[in-house]
């Protein structure tokens, strides 16, 4: 499906973008372009540098800001289909700057909708997050705005055959930003870790993970619907473990707007989604007949009242699992492409 394509994905220099380029460039030889819009030149010019010289001929650098709807409306001229992962995510920041990420996170999200429909795109995925699930922090709730905002655009589509569909998840290991570099890097400065509360949990998801749940997404997607995908947790006391049992922590305390244990499914929610053996899929909200989207994907409903959370889960990670993969996803933070 994706050969012969031409990509578009915003945010493209970000730790997903790079490791979904590099995932489209080696699986699917045939795809015709990949186009990476961002703001940020410099990351732009190292990302090319990596590209090696077989796939220069299919990458482009656009750049611009979703805050440009102009752009947008040049840049997207000729594209199949659009992941958006750009996105302003500091969760610190958007309290002290929220109408910074109000204009990236919702305004932008509107934009892209909107030269999605102009230029006849034919799928849109874009890329939330599990603070949109009953968000505590404006970050959230500007990324609950825009995944309210691509699941609605599925009504104004008209006679074109777009389709929009969302992916949630939370933190990805190694990602930047993410702790386990700020762990490597509090070792190595102050031979100590700071934890906020040593009861958190999180989801466990890594990058290539998610690159493959995004690639799944945009092949089977049909429109409207959020992918939830099913993993594993672990304790935030487990992961300190990791690095070193005997290392000095401190409990810092749980920051405004951190959630003690990651949500992407609320109880209010599981009214209106159904689960696969990898997804849960939250449908389009007032659905009445779920039944195109339970036949598509082979689906069941879930019970009500249902949570999907990483205090509750049933599959957790030990010590040795998280070592595991924390040593295989450090091999790669270095990605050549």
């Amino acid at each position: 499906m994706l050969n012969n394509k031409t990509i578009f994905i915003t945010g493209g220099t970000g730790s997903f973008g790079s490791r979904f380029t590099s995932a489209l460039l080696k699986n699917y030889p045939k795809i015709k372009k990949i186009i990476i819009f961002s703001r940020d030149e410099l990351k732009q010019f190292n990302m090319s540098q990596k590209i090696e010289k077989k796939y220069q001929n299919k990458m482009r650098f656009f750049l611009g800001d979703v805050r440009d709807k102009n752009r947008l409306m040049t840049a997207l001229n000729g594209v199949d289909f659009v992941v958006h992962a750009a996105a302003l995510k500091q969760v610190p920041a958007a309290e002290y700057n929220p109408f910074e990420f109000i204009k990236t996170n919702v305004i932008g999200a509107q934009n892209l909708i909107e030269a999605c429909l102009a230029n006849n795109i034919k799928k849109v995925i874009s890329l939330s997050t599990d603070k949109a699930a009953a968000p505590l922090n404006l970050y959230g709730a500007t990324k609950l705005c825009s995944d309210k905002l691509f699941i609605s655009a599925n009504n104004i589509t008209g006679k074109n055959k777009i389709t929009f569909s969302v992916v949630r998840y939370g933190n990805v290991l190694m990602s930047r930003g993410s702790v386990i570099p700020k762990f490597m890097k509090d070792i190595n400065e102050k031979k100590t870790l700071s934890i906020t509360h040593p009861e958190m949990t999180r989801f466990n998801i890594t990058l290539d993970e998610g690159v493959d749940y995004v690639i799944s997404a945009l092949i089977n997607s049909i429109g409207g619907e959020i992918f939830v995908p099913k993993l594993s947790s672990f304790k935030i006391i487990d992961l300190l473990k990791c690095f070193n049992d005997k290392v000095n922590h401190k409990i810092t305390g749980i920051r405004p707007g951190e959630k003690l244990h990651e949500e992407m499914i609320t109880a209010s929610d599981s009214h209106n989604t159904i689960e696969t053996k990898k997804y849960y899929i939250i449908l389009p909200s007032g659905i009445k007949d779920p039944s195109q989207y339970i036949k598509v994907f082979s689906a069941k409903k879930i019970k009500r009242s249902f949570s999907y959370n990483s205090k509750d889960n049933r599959k957790y990670l030990s010590v040795d699992q998280l070592k595991k993969i924390i040593n295989k996803e450090i091999k790669k933070s270095d990605f050549n492409y």
